[in-house]
């Protein structure tokens, strides 16, 4: 179930940080805020302030599960924010070891609605722009509390408020029980994304205080962030909660019909053998949590049911919704590598056009041949895995593409990028994997060395890329001295930002595979 598969844990979060209960931080010298629901105080990590593990939005166990985010009960003591919060419930982290070595132990609970903040003053007057970021995982698993998702760099270097969130998941955040609940659970739909309309009111009503500006608020995600992202785009509930979108190898095009949402709800409830929406509700976390693991055929995602998720979101053109937003999209060469089956086994020439057909599902061995062909004369010199992987890679990126092309008939601007920048590590042989970009556009490359190695050129590149992101974040245009023009994307140019070592603007690169993979895909 894409990056992840759900295993039970049980654990709840304790304290993350080793040594740093809530006593080990004077009053006098850590930073106190107030928000709507009480005081927060939080610590200062080398000149930034740093809020973990803000609640905003009350537990989601027992009668809340599967239902709408109720706002946090108020507190009148001040509320040491110190410590990430608990996952959403789901399973032990299985991602690829570069990647794994950058996510904290938190423990799982459904007591899991938590953001944390990150701003380098508390000046009310500052209004600085305000990133908001939404992890990976698909809508299964993942949380906000990555090393890498860490915002305390770009807050200092770019002087941005920056956040992250956790959210219900999986059949916690995406089980559709409208159509199958009665009225009672008539609202009992897309729980885990109307959570992150939840975090992005709190952003509205409280992130002036720690020095951000409530109406210029980004939204970025990759892969399942990526997808959060442009779900949002499509939400009347978000509307004005947001003023720019950035999306990163991931794109969400006509989400799920309500059907297949019922089948999977009835599914899971005749797993478990819950008769009643309501005895799922009290189905024990981790019970829910193994039965979502053993029941084959589940869909979890953003429903379109026609109320809190429309239509589309993408399919069949951009919602109007957000036609005033502006976008930044992208996806790297070698997306494949991050998925823990990947094999890197040499290929003969056989086995390389078996490759093609089954990423392509092609039924024409001429289609196939042919499809060879245009990549081998578009990328002279590479291995036949090169190939192979490139493909695979392709056909991921082709949603992004679409999602790229539709939104560029409106009227708000939207830039286009490719990561080409190849990783060290494991010999080289992961090269510009799902996630590597992260950690560049974070300006986090030093706490990433698993993903991006130690060498030297890392430096330039981060500093290109988080600067760009910044830049969009401040005005909508990413453009900045460090970089060479980066024209708007629309269909018929193409210009896309190429970043590499060398960062370049291409009109529409590698078009020719474009155009032959479109054509076998409908075929």
């Amino acid at each position: 179930m894409n990056r992840r598969r759900f295993l039970g844990q049980s654990a709840v979060a304790a304290g993350v940080v080793a040594g740093l209960g809530t006593s080990a931080f004077a009053q006098s010298s850590t930073p106190v805020v107030e928000t709507t629901y009480g005081k927060i105080r939080g610590r200062v990590i080398n000149r930034v302030n740093a809020f973990q593990g803000i609640p905003y939005g009350s537990p989601t166990s027992g009668a809340s599960r599967f239902m709408p985010a109720s706002k946090p009960k108020s507190w009148s003591s001040v509320l040491d924010t110190v410590e990430w919060g608990p996952e959403a419930p789901q399973g032990p982290h299985t991602e690829i070891p570069e990647v794994a070595e950058t996510i904290p132990k938190t423990g799982i609970s459904e007591d899991c609605l938590r953001l944390n903040v990150w701003t380098a003053s508390l000046d009310r007057n500052a209004r600085r722009p305000v990133m908001v970021w939404l992890h990976g995982g698909g809508f299964t698993s993942g949380s906000g509390s990555y090393t890498i998702y860490n915002g305390a760099n770009m807050a200092r270097q770019h002087d941005l408020v920056m956040l992250s969130i956790n959210h219900r998941l999986n059949s916690f955040g995406f089980l559709y029980l409208a159509e199958i609940g009665g009225s009672q659970f008539a609202n009992a739909s897309n729980a885990g994304i109307l959570d992150v309309v939840t975090a992005l009111e709190w952003v509205r009503d409280n992130i002036a205080n720690f020095g951000g500006d409530p109406n210029n608020v980004t939204i970025m995600g990759q892969s399942g962030g990526a997808g959060k992202v442009s779900t949002l785009m499509a939400m009347p509930a978000a509307k004005g909660l947001f003023h720019r979108a950035i999306v990163q190898s991931g794109a969400n095009l006509a989400g799920i019909a309500k059907a297949d949402a019922t089948r999977t709800a009835e599914m899971l409830m005749s797993n478990v053998g819950a008769k009643t929406v309501q005895e799922l509700q009290n189905v024990p976390m981790d019970s829910l949590i193994q039965a979502t693991l053993n029941t084959q055929g589940l869909t979890f995602g953003p429903v379109v049911d026609g109320k809190t998720l429309p239509g589309g979101p993408f399919d069949p053109s951009a919602p109007a919704l957000s036609a005033d937003i502006p976008v930044l999209i992208g996806t790297t060469e070698y997306e494949i590598t991050f998925f823990p089956n990947t094999k890197y086994d040499p290929l003969d020439d056989a086995a390389l056009r078996a490759s093609f057909k089954t990423t392509t599902r092609a039924v024409n061995d001429a289609d196939v041949e042919s499809l060879v062909g245009v990549y081998k004369r578009g990328r002279p010199g590479l291995t036949n895995l090169d190939y192979s992987l490139i493909l695979a890679s392709d056909n991921f990126r082709g949603r992004v593409i679409t999602e790229a092309e539709r939104k560029a008939v409106q009227k708000a601007p939207v830039y286009l990028y490719y990561f080409t920048w190849q990783s060290p590590v494991r010999e080289g042989k992961l090269k510009s994997f799902h996630t590597i970009e992260i950690p560049f556009v974070l300006a986090n490359v030093d706490e990433a060395k698993s993903m991006t190695g130690t060498g030297q050129n890392r430096y330039a590149l981060q500093d290109r890329m988080s600067t760009a992101w910044a830049a969009f974040a401040r005005s909508g245009n990413p453009n900045h001295k460090g970089l060479p023009n980066w024209p708007t994307f629309d269909s018929k140019t193409r210009a896309t930002m190429i970043f590499d070592n060398t960062c370049k603007v291409v009109n529409d690169p590698y078009g020719a595979e474009r155009l032959a993979l479109g054509s076998i895909r409908r075929a």
